[in-house]
């Protein structure tokens, strides 16, 4: 359905993509995951043929989406990261709106939104700009979805909403997944990389890994542990002065600690660190997440 090919682009002497190569099978939930800067909002722009690439090209199907630009807009829905709707125009007014662009209706295409749609609609005539932030990711879903795109390009949908409205967003891609269209979807949270078939992890422009979820993690290749204590600036501090050590960095209220060797020794550890004055310490065997692969790919690069 898409095929990405040694795409590059630059902003002055800043290289934001690097040789981007990705294909996305018909059907597919696809996740680009990386942190602000890593490229995810210039390769969704690239896509739906708002930038024109340096270098490489990118097909939607049989479409080039620098000579074939029309045709892949009528066939592609694009949510951009920030909302982009008329603040000014009721919930209705918009999604008339964005319909009369590509000269549909919503009455003909609402049987495609209305699992998305019908959420929002109590509140068709309220001011697009007074919507609580998962309502307005509604809205601009649906208005995405209005002329029955093949392909959705969401780029970071779930940022700045809360845990309920993200779940729920999440349960509303599987439905439009069940209908047959592709989707990329691109976002900073690594929990959600789960939801995607695959997951292509970027960094600096540059594509660390692409696989399922479970493959992914399970590259990991070494045992994972997370270490906890009374003070944990501390004992980051002391970890990374441990001669085990191979990559330490903190998660949370804890720290994810990789041993040079494949399995540490937990016995010498504990040791080394009550040598060190740190109390209340836990040392347990976890399964590697997304993130951790992540900071392994992101410190061989």
């Amino acid at each position: 359905m898409v095929l990405i090919s040694e795409v590059e682009k630059s902003y002055d002497r800043v290289k934001a993509l690097n040789n981007i190569n990705i294909e996305v099978g018909e059907g597919e939930l696809f996740g680009l995951i990386g942190p602000d800067g890593a490229g995810k909002s210039t390769l969704f722009r690239i896509l739906t043929t708002l930038l024109l690439p340096d270098k490489g090209r990118i097909k939607v199907g049989d479409l080039d989406v620098v000579g074939d630009f029309r045709k892949v807009r009528n066939v592609t829905g694009y949510m951009p990261g920030q909302f982009s709707l008329y603040s000014d125009l009721t919930v209705k007014e918009n999604l008339t709106f964005f319909a009369t662009v590509f000269g549909t209706t919503i009455q003909e295409n609402y049987d495609l939104i209305k699992d998305v749609y019908q959420q929002i609609e109590p509140f068709s005539d309220r001011l697009a700009g007074r919507l609580s932030g998962g309502m307005k990711q509604k809205l601009a879903l649906s208005c995405a979805l209005i002329h029955q795109p093949s392909l959705l390009v969401l780029d970071e949908p779930t940022t700045g909403v809360d845990a309920v409205s993200r779940r729920e967003f999440w349960e509303l891609l599987k439905i439009l997944k069940s209908k047959g269209i592709t989707i990329l979807v691109s976002t900073p949270y690594m929990d959600e990389a789960g939801m995607c078939d695959r997951v292509g992890l970027i960094q600096q422009g540059t594509i660390l890994k692409i696989d399922s979820p479970h493959k992914i993690t399970q590259s990991y290749g070494k045992k994972i542990y997370a270490v906890k204590g009374d003070n944990l600036f501390r004992l980051l501090q002391d970890l990374r002065e441990y001669p085990g050590t191979d990559m330490v960095f903190t998660f949370g209220q804890e720290l994810h600690y990789t041993d040079k060797d494949t399995k540490a020794d937990t016995g010498r550890l504990n040791s080394f660190l009550l040598e060190r004055k740190h109390a209340s310490l836990s040392i347990n065997e976890i399964e590697p997440g997304i993130e951790d692969v992540f900071m392994k790919l992101s410190m061989e690069k």
